[in-house]
């Protein structure tokens, strides 16, 4: 392919960050900052939710909250996975310096979020009830779940628009803005929340609206932001459509991911309904030690979120040695902290579920699944580090294969074995380990004798 190229220094790229110049490890660590703050953040949303309506409404509108976390991600994370393909793209002709197809890439990537957004709203508005039926969730938690969950996709367009707007400011190298918006957003949320339940005594419905105008805020803050002329991404109204071949590009690197989230939440989908069958302290015990694993592992979901920029701007670039390099610091850096967290996170497990909730049910519950997997958060880590490589180096298709048959199938033909053999809530937390040491070994042969390096080239 025959790429336009801008000189190096160039007044319309001022704003983000070239990963392909200076030292990789340093410029890995400047890039993850703010996206492990942006990642907080974005956590805050869920859990400033989860903590205020456990306090306020109790344990049912508690469980009714935190049980909605894989069904929400089951729906969203497909297209947060094209997303994350779109930023590949974006971050592969940044790097080899073609500001026209970047400029398609973007407008491409805001049309796709806008009528993603509109069908997931469709979907998850009119299908809620049956859902939670097929997820089996416990009755008297029921109507508060279908509260909820259809309040929260009301704005689902917001909730894609984000994600869309911060990959495509991610894969030009600029966390920090991404990071701002969420501050605020985030406070927003967690000021409404407080008024909406604490002050005026309002239902679960409350939470989900809140969350729902706090996104948008985002959104808003992100689009004005994009709109700015003189830009090598600048949003044009009028430009705003698909590009055929972007759009397939798009397709190719990002159906990969789309359908790997989709795998991992669907897995976690049967994962809930098995522990919904033991009723709602052991809902209320798994969604809230959810909640926690969703921020102690934040700064390796981010590490890996820079790691992909980084290898899709040098590989865009054919700066190879450059990016080998920089995936060796990532996955190195990556494992290192997820042990340390999952020390942590065993030794403190029942204090920090009692935050939540204070019933010794569900603190027994969750406690008893957090000391069952924190300390193997190493192997998750190396799984999802190798994945973050092959996104960036235009290889989707293998950790969506990796995935699909060892996250997804042997978990669920684990569950499945083990509810009916056994029975016993332990074992079916053990699913996690057992998949993750396995999927570790295969990424670690893929990693170690593949040509990764020449994805783009080789298709």
């Amino acid at each position: 392919m025959h790429l336009h190229r801008t000189p190096e220094k160039n007044n319309t790229v001022s704003n983000v960050l070239d990963m392909t110049s200076g030292n990789p490890c340093s410029l890995i660590l400047q890039f993850t900052m703010p996206i492990l703050l942006s990642q907080v953040f974005q956590q805050l949303y869920n859990t400033a939710d989860a903590f205020i309506v456990g306090k306020y409404l109790g344990t049912n509108a508690l469980a009714a909250v935190t049980s909605s976390g894989n069904l929400i991600f089951l729906l969203v994370s497909f297209f947060m996975g094209l997303a994350m393909g779109g930023g590949v793209v974006i971050s592969r002709y940044f790097g080899a310096r073609d500001e026209r197809q970047v400029s398609r890439s973007v407008h491409t990537m805001i049309a796709f979020g806008l009528v993603s957004g509109v069908l997931l709203t469709i979907v998850g508005v009119l299908f809620t009830p049956a859902f939670l039926i097929w997820m089996r969730t416990d009755p008297e938690v029921m109507p508060e779940a279908v509260e909820y969950f259809r309040y929260y996709f009301l704005g689902a367009i917001a909730m894609v628009m984000y994600n869309v707007c911060r990959s495509i400011m991610n894969a030009l190298g600029d966390s920090k803005r991404p990071l701002y918006y969420l501050i605020f957003s985030s406070l927003v949320n967690i000021i409404l929340d407080l008024l909406f339940i604490g002050g005026f005594h309002q239902g679960v419905w409350a939470a989900a609206a809140a969350t729902v105008i706090s996104q948008a805020a985002s959104v808003a803050l992100c689009m004005i932001y994009l709109l700015r002329k003189g830009n090598i991404y600048t949003v044009e109204i009028r430009s705003i459509r698909f590009h055929k071949a972007i759009l397939s590009e798009i397709l190719r690197y990002g159906l990969p991911s789309g359908v790997q989230n989709s795998v991992i939440a669907f897995a976690n989908v049967i994962v809930q309904s098995q522990i919904n069958s033991f009723g709602k302290l052991a809902m209320a015990g798994y969604g809230v030690h959810a909640k926690i694993e969703g921020f102690v592992f934040l700064p390796v979901t981010s590490f890996n979120m820079a790691t992909t920029t980084f290898i899709s701007q040098n590989l865009g670039a054919r700066r190879y040695d450059r990016a080998k390099k920089g995936a060796r610091f990532s996955i190195l850096a990556a494992v290192l902290m997820a042990e340390a967290i999952g020390v942590l996170y065993y030794i403190f497990a029942t204090q920090l579920i009692g935050i939540f909730d204070s019933t010794p049910g569900v603190i027994e519950y969750g406690a008893t699944q957090a000391r069952i997997v924190a300390l193997f958060y190493f192997l998750l880590a190396f799984s999802h580090s190798i994945a973050a490589v092959c996104r960036g180096a235009g290889k989707a298709f293998v950790p969506m294969i990796i995935m699909l048959s060892i996250w997804c199938v042997l978990r669920i033909g684990y569950i499945i074995a083990v509810m009916r053999l056994i029975g016993e809530i332990r074992y079916v937390f053990w699913a996690y380990p057992l998949t993750w040491s396995i999927s570790s070994v295969i990424y670690l042969i893929y990693y170690l004798f593949s040509d990764w390096v020449h994805g783009f080239e080789r298709g």
